[in-house]
């Protein structure tokens, strides 16, 4: 069995011989405006106006940025004036974590269990691990055996020499 795929279907069709209904909507719009303009205003006032909203029409109906329509452009502008922005700088944020990481002694009778990611699922894994290992009494361990291990090689080599 074979079937038939459309093709080619992010192409607008063309209703209004070469303009498709958007930019017919576009165009009509922008006509209309310049007529109502030009019968209702002096002539002086009118043609800016006129231009504007006419050259406003145009780009509408034909004009397009990095692939996308005019439309959206202006829409994402609109926003961009109209809505607060907001700008932080987590420095202090950042400094405070590095200062508590120094502050934590090995001998405490505390574990630090530091934020390793912004993944909530890593750091329940993660956190869930260091808990079992902490009620195991593994973590104390598995800290002290390197020094133990290190101040036997020392003592060997005291007694070696």
């Amino acid at each position: 069995m074979q079937f038939q795929v459309p093709q080619f279907i992010e192409v607008e069709d063309k209703i209004f011989g070469p303009l498709t209904f958007k930019q017919f909507i576009y165009m009509g719009g922008g006509l209309g405006t310049a007529y109502i303009l030009w019968r209702v205003l002096p002539l002086y006032l009118a043609l800016p106006l006129i231009l504007t909203f006419i050259g406003l029409a145009v780009a509408l109906a034909f004009f397009q940025y990095n692939g996308r329509p005019f439309i959206i452009g202006l829409e994402s502008a609109f926003y961009y004036f109209l809505r607060g922005k907001l700008y932080l700088w987590n420095n202090a944020r950042k400094h405070a974590k590095a200062e508590a990481v120094r502050t934590v002694s090995p001998h405490s009778a505390q574990v630090y269990v530091p934020k390793l990611s912004d993944s909530k699922l890593h750091d329940l894994a993660w956190s869930l691990d260091i808990q079992e290992r902490i009620a195991a009494g593994t973590i104390e361990d598995t800290e002290r055996a390197p020094r133990d291990r290190l101040s036997g090689l020392v003592t060997a080599r005291e007694a070696r020499i």
